[in-house]
């Protein structure tokens, strides 16, 4: 019986290697080619903002805890998702997004438009025990989070790492990190207004923890999923969608 062709080549150490790197390339080209058009893909908006330095903590306390395994934040364009989720996502909402946190896996729901859905109170209360807000609810608990208190000293550095791979943060937002963070979750204080001056008229400013005593990790995950789908219109105004953006004051 003649020998099948990938026996021999089985067979052929350099002929297996050349295979595999042969194999390896197609597939890296795949991933790598549309890097090459990006420009064209993303959508230029004039109002997308950057996330505050409270937003940006709680996005990275959202990573550290592990929500991304069970939450999504990409809604498909399918009809089934746009009903249950609102406009579907656009590229340029996770134009600032290191890492992106698109996810493929939803135990719990899509998150994409969460922003300016519930209360900072619902938050915080299904924060503390799911099962309060959601019987059904397999989540679990972060009461703790309310009290821990945010470490603010650092947070110019994260600034700064965003930078370098290509977040447009300037050096007065970098210097201001830790009192602006202070400030978003501090509405009553001197610092609040410079967090609108730097990042904008909607940014929400809110005791998001419902204490305005310190800051805690609560305000930051709290401040982030407020904000979520609502760094940008676009997706209401480039899409067929029928509802306006959330606002979380309503």
């Amino acid at each position: 019986m003649r020998e099948l062709i990938h026996r021999k080549l089985e067979r052929t150490a350099i002929g297996f290697v050349l295979a595999i790197i042969l194999a390896a390339s197609v597939g890296g080209i795949v991933e790598i080619a549309p890097l090459f058009t990006i420009d064209e893909t993303v959508e230029d908006v004039e109002d997308m903002r950057l996330y505050t330095p409270l937003e940006l903590a709680g996005r990275n306390i959202y990573i550290r805890e592990g929500c991304y395994a069970c939450h999504s934040q990409m809604i498909r364009t399918l009809r089934d998702e746009v009903e249950r989720y609102g406009p579907y996502s656009l590229a340029v909402e996770s134009k600032y997004d290191h890492p992106m946190l698109w996810g493929s896996k939803r135990t719990g729901p899509d998150l994409a438009r969460v922003g300016g859905k519930y209360s900072d109170f619902w938050h915080v209360a299904h924060l503390t025990n799911p099962r309060d807000v959601v019987p059904e609810s397999n989540m679990p608990a972060y009461a703790w989070l309310a009290r821990t208190p945010l470490r603010l000293d650092d947070l110019g550095l994260h600034l700064e790492a965003q930078r370098s791979v290509g977040v447009p943060y300037t050096d007065e937002m970098i210097e201001n990190a830790a009192q602006d963070a202070f400030g978003q979750a501090m509405p009553d204080s001197e610092q609040a207004s410079g967090v609108t001056e730097r990042y904008g008229e909607e940014t929400q400013v809110s005791a998001f923890d419902g204490l305005a005593t310190r800051v805690t990790e609560m305000d930051a995950l709290v401040a982030y999923l407020q904000v979520l789908g609502r760094l940008t219109k676009a997706a209401y105004q480039s899409t067929a969608a029928p509802e306006q953006v959330p606002d979380p004051a309503d």
